[in-house]
């Protein structure tokens, strides 16, 4: 079973079309990296498997329950997204512990208090962290809460939106190597948006090259290392990255 399948997925905003006809399958424990520059509709494809943007044509099935247009309580127990900016999704006057504790609540799941300290351990933070509210933490510390958060509900799938970008470089590499961690210890899937191709090479297994709404091509990660795509877009995306990517 596909941990996440696509087919003909078409995306609309308003009227106009930004995604067109687009079909993959991930692997149930598969890193799977959706690639582009900016406007490509790579984040588009992610909002929409994660209900937020509901205008959409085609498939999409998650753990192999297709995906409705309308909220779906169970579905946030299967899958959990992760966004880009840690500044941004965390409320600004709530603590950490009431982050972490608003999922178990709206799903009425019991033991929250091993439950929280449970997860902020797993992403490295310790107990004097809970009662902090987001300002008082670093940048990498808010995204490492917002990862936390979305764990809250043990989904299977996790979708991950350029979630470093908006991070120092040298926090960058500390968040990547805890969700390279995570996805391990919990057997985890990954969809993950990026355009940083390095961050391919490190993190995921495959990558669909998207540009201007289409996938052009699927190629596995080793072609970071060789060169080997076929489709021209995905050769100049690969010469302008420098041409290498990093184990």
């Amino acid at each position: 079973m596909s941990a996440i399948s696509l087919q003909d997925l078409d995306i609309s905003y308003g009227t106009a079309k930004v995604v067109e006809g687009v079909s993959f399958d991930v692997a149930e424990g598969e890193s799977f990296a959706l690639v582009g520059e900016s406007g490509s509709g790579k984040s588009t494809v992610l909002k929409a498997i994660a209900g937020l943007a509901p205008d959409w044509t085609g498939g999409i099935s998650v753990l192999g329950q297709p995906r409705g247009h309308r909220p779906d309580r169970g579905f946030a127990r299967r899958c959990q997204m992760v966004f880009q900016d840690p500044y941004g999704s965390l409320h600004p006057r709530k603590t950490v512990d009431t982050v972490l504790s608003e999922p178990l609540q709206v799903h009425g799941l019991g033991n929250r208090d091993a439950r929280v300290e449970e997860m902020l351990g797993a992403v490295g933070l310790d107990r004097r962290f809970r009662f902090r509210y987001p300002h008082q933490l670093s940048g990498g510390q808010r995204q490492r809460v917002a990862i936390a958060r979305a764990l809250m509900l043990e989904p299977k799938v996790m979708l991950l939106d350029e979630p470093t970008s908006a991070l120092d470089v040298s926090v960058q590499a500390e968040i990547l190597n805890l969700l390279k961690r995570l996805r391990a210890e919990q057997g985890l899937t990954y969809l993950m948006v990026t355009h940083n191709l390095p961050v391919v090479g490190f993190m995921c297994d495959r990558m669909a090259v998207m540009n201007r709404g289409r996938v052009v091509e699927i190629a596995p990660a080793a072609a970071l290392h060789d060169g080997s795509f076929s489709d021209p877009y995905s050769r100049a995306l690969y010469a302008a990255s420098g041409g290498t990517a990093h184990d």
